[in-house]
């Protein structure tokens, strides 16, 4: 049943006399609490229960049910600001009242699928604010006559790979390689993982789409238009509503696929830089079935003690079988010295497992396996690769790695399918021309202040030294590896002009349409983040 947009009278009078109190004590945030309720109860059907899904900062349960889906500790601190109140949509009525007594109240909302979300944004603000989780909304349903699934956003990667595996061996989907993504931010910024070579992108295979708009409808494809439809593909949906789930075309896997995991080391092979640079010529270009991603990390030196050096270690999967593979890389970079038995022949749903890690023969339920509450710290940042980097450019990369410490890269190939889309398919624009997507990546454990400090000295310092190497004007970035240091928004008298220095980084000439199609489906900017898609400057 739709929902009213507004309150009844006597209720909207509540609130704006609601509205003028200051939201500071301990009385207060128990008013919002129940104003709140009172609000949800009069948009949802009591059948609901929708009081069971409503955290406030009282409840015994609220922290575990803030930390569950915390993945970065970075944003688990005592002095990170809290969420007034959590709802755990259940229902789909819960997700549209809550966009509607969020909006009457005139507090924030910020939404997060349960995933990986690198910079916090969708559980993190500096304003008053309500989280929307979405975790309870999981459900998928896969239809193997027409090859397709609809997945609900709160639904898990892995939790999506093991119910397509269930009814299909042969069936697939594009997306990525951690189990516990989270569905509706892996999808909506893009989405990649191995298969990106032979199929593309996730956002490429969305048919349908349900989600909520500012004034609390659930809208489809058809309902909310192209515009809308094309901008949730790969723009950021936060910007423009609530995911309830997608229809996704599913893609064919062979029944026996080929994974392998080489590591080769500085000081103690010398082509080494070899492999690196023949790597970046034949990885974009090779058989689209195969796809070979590396990792560059500093680790201690076991030669020299006291010493360190570089770490490659390339994981590859290949849509077929072993000895087709060691052929195809004997030829293409055999400078990587592959021999067959460095290969190992498993179906889909086994390389799925290798990819994350498990032990072969580890039962493929592990993909539903949520991990709760197992957050670390970590940052993240990208760039984009568009000619090769020379021998004397990657071992002066390697010698800044050393002098830094902990910051390893990550080459994700592109090429293969990716060169066959336009970049104005979808919001997403990062496909011919670029080699690879880089990815960096520091990890660490103790929460200890200066820790942090000289980790974001690091990064920042890699992430500069890089600049010779990587895509220029723009300097081009992945949403999904979401980075508040290109630029924030404050949603002042300059927004467009701030959300053009990150928006371009992000969507290339992408992003006036995504500022089209904003201004027309939330004019008021209700749906918002430090790096939300901003309006068109009003002619007053």
């Amino acid at each position: 049943m739709p929902l009213c947009p507004h309150a009844s009278l006597p209720f909207f009078f509540f609130f704006l006399s609601f509205l003028s109190l200051p939201l500071s004590t301990a009385s207060d945030s128990s008013l919002i609490y129940t104003s709140f309720l009172h609000c949800l109860e009069s948009h949802t059907k009591t059948s609901d229960r929708v009081f069971d899904s409503v955290y406030s900062q009282s409840n015994s349960s609220y922290s575990s049910v803030l930390q569950n889906y915390i993945r970065n500790a970075l944003y688990n601190t005592s002095s990170t600001n809290k969420p007034l109140l959590i709802v755990t949509a259940a229902h789909e009525s819960h997700v549209q009242a809550t966009v509607v007594c969020t909006k009457h109240i005139g507090l924030q909302l910020r939404t997060r699928s349960g995933g990986h979300d690198f910079a916090g944004r969708s559980y993190v603000s500096n304003e008053k604010f309500i989280i929307l989780d979405m975790f309870q909304l999981r459900t998928i349903s896969v239809n193997v006559a027409d090859q397709s699934v609809w997945v609900q956003a709160g639904a898990t990667l892995g939790e999506l790979y093991y119910g397509i595996w269930e009814k299909s061996k042969v069936l697939g989907f594009p997306a990525g390689v951690c189990p516990t993504v989270g569905a509706g931010g892996h999808i909506t910024g893009g989405g990649y993982g191995n298969l990106i070579r032979k199929y593309g992108l996730a956002v490429d295979y969305v048919l349908d789409a349900q989600i909520v708009n500012v004034n609390g409808e659930i809208l489809d494809r058809k309902s909310m238009g192209e515009d809308l439809f094309w901008a949730i593909r790969g723009g950021g949906a936060e910007s423009f509503g609530v995911v309830l789930s997608y229809k996704l075309r599913l893609v064919s896997v062979p029944e026996t696929v080929t994974v392998f995991r080489v590591e080769k080391i500085l000081d103690q092979d010398q082509n080494l830089t070899g492999v690196v640079y023949q790597w970046q010529q034949v990885a974009p270009t090779t058989n689209d079935n195969l796809f070979m991603r590396m990792m560059v990390q500093p680790i201690s030196s076991k030669v020299k003690k006291g010493t360190k050096t570089i770490r490659i270690r390339i994981t590859a999967e290949y849509l077929g079988n072993a000895n087709e593979l060691v052929s195809l890389l004997g030829k293409e970079l055999p400078l990587l010295g592959l021999k067959k038995e460095d290969c190992t022949e498993m179906s889909w749903m086994e390389s799925l497992l290798f990819w994350a890690s498990f032990v072969n023969g580890t039962s493929p339920k592990v993909l539903l396996n949520r991990s709760l509450n197992q957050a670390k710290f970590g940052l993240r940042k990208s760039d984009y690769v568009q000619t090769p980097i020379s021998k004397n450019g990657l071992e002066w990369i390697w010698k800044k790695m050393i002098e830094i410490g902990e910051t390893g890269l990550v080459f994700n190939p592109y090429g293969g399918k990716m060169n066959e889309i336009s970049p104005y398919e979808t919001p997403f624009p990062h496909r011919a021309g670029n080699l690879f997507k880089i990815q960096y990546s520091v990890n660490w454990d103790d929460p200890n202040v200066e820790l942090q400090k000289n980790y974001t000295t690091e990064i920042r310092r890699l992430f500069s030294y890089m600049t010779p190497f990587v895509s220029k004007n723009p300097r081009s970035a992945f949403l999904n590896y979401r980075d508040l240091d290109i630029g924030v928004n404050d949603f002042g008298k300059y927004s467009y002009e701030q959300g053009k220095v990150y928006g371009v980084k992000y969507f290339g000439q992408n992003f006036d349409r995504l500022v089209k199609v904003k201004t027309a489906v939330d004019p008021e900017n209700f749906f918002r983040n430090e790096q939300s898609i901003p309006t068109f400057p009003s002619k007053a």
